[in-house]
């Protein structure tokens, strides 16, 4: 059994979804709307979320975000009628795990279910605490809620402005390849991701810019030396 929580406005559908999900034997907290999503998702605490993408007061995009700020391996499955290609980029980008198409069968649903939190379950035996990184004098990072805290400010990372930091912190005044960072963060080195790197790396320049001890040197041909004195 699992707990769920199902964002969906189109009542006929949701009904259908939530009692089949129930028989199967799962725990349903059905939502009409994108509205305070994050505080029943505090209350909920869910082991997986389905979402639809159009929604009244937020869609599915932005709560997902506001999701993975909270949790950054609880599984999201998108439920929704949109399928071009960049839907479903941004759906992952979002933080979405897996993305099903209007109409669906419950039997179909149940399966995605089912693959995602056997992968979840894995990672959370296999992946261990990740503690609060201390970034120079005044930076804290925190990887699991995507922060970088000092004295005077709190900033929400993105998901992947987190990745990259995160990365980068494994060799504080060590070098980080640019490879490993890009396969890592976008499973392709393409000369795309690529420039996608380099505007994250001057935005992170930019959020530890008020320590001028740390600086994230590039090391042409190579990656990333970074510099924490």
């Amino acid at each position: 059994m699992a707990k769920i929580l199902y964002v969906e406005d189109e009542a006929f559908l949701a009904k259908i979804v939530q009692e089949s999900l129930v028989r199967l034997g799962h725990e349903v907290m059905h939502l009409s709307d994108g509205k305070n999503v994050d505080r029943f998702f505090l209350e909920f605490v869910p082991d997986i979320c389905l979402f639809d993408i159009m929604l009244p007061f937020k869609n599915g995009y932005e709560i997902a975000k506001e999701v993975r700020i909270l949790d950054s391996k609880v599984p999201i499955i998108f439920l929704t009628a949109k399928s071009q290609t960049q839907d479903v980029v941004v759906g992952f980008e979002a933080g979405g795990n897996d993305y099903i198409k209007k109409p669906f069968s419950m039997e179909e649903l149940e399966v995605r279910i089912q693959n995602l939190l056997k992968i979840t379950d894995g990672i959370k035996k296999e992946t261990p605490k990740v503690d609060d990184i201390p970034i120079g004098k005044y930076y804290t990072f925190h990887p699991i809620k995507h922060q970088l805290i000092s004295e005077s400010d709190k900033r929400t990372l993105s998901h992947k402005e987190s990745q990259i930091l995160g990365l980068l912190c494994e060799n504080i005044n060590g070098t980080t390849e640019r490879k490993e960072i890009l396969l890592k963060v976008w499973n392709d080195d393409s000369y795309f991701n690529s420039r996608n790197l380099d505007v994250y790396i001057r935005k992170l320049r930019g959020y530890l810019s008020g320590d001028d001890k740390v600086n994230i040197m590039t090391l042409k041909g190579v990656g990333y030396h970074f510099l924490v004195e």
